[in-house]
């Protein structure tokens, strides 16, 4: 490996360490209890159950990240980070920059969504 391109998986994987601990962070300030007591009228329960929805998808969205975000810092252990999984070439550094999570170039992205719309018939 390049020092340059060794350069750019030590960046990535600052930034991978500082989204993680971003993502733990607003998992902490989700963790309310989602069976709060409860006492009110119907309005109240009705507004209580969309918020508890709203944050069980604010979870579950930030825990699918989280796992992207501990795949790459896998991959950077297992010394695969930074290869596309769809056309095996070098991602885009802009790209790892800006996701340094992202298992895709841009290319391989474009080829993954065209094959996933043929597939759903569209």
């Amino acid at each position: 490996m390049d020092k340059s391109r060794k350069k750019l998986i030590d960046k990535c994987k600052a930034l991978l360490m500082k989204k993680r601990q971003e993502i733990l962070n607003g998992l902490k300030s989700l963790e309310s209890p989602l069976s709060e007591s409860f006492s009110g009228d119907e309005a109240d329960l009705a507004q209580l159950q969309i918020e508890q929805n709203r944050s069980l998808v604010q979870r579950e969205r930030a825990n699918h990240l989280m796992r992207e975000v501990d795949a790459a810092l896998q991959r950077i252990d297992n010394m695969s980070y930074g290869v596309c999984e769809e056309t095996e070439e070098p991602i885009e550094e802009e790209r790892l920059l800006a996701m340094p999570w992202t298992r895709l170039s841009l290319s391989g992205a474009v080829e993954r969504e065209a094959r996933a719309k043929k597939y759903a018939g569209g």
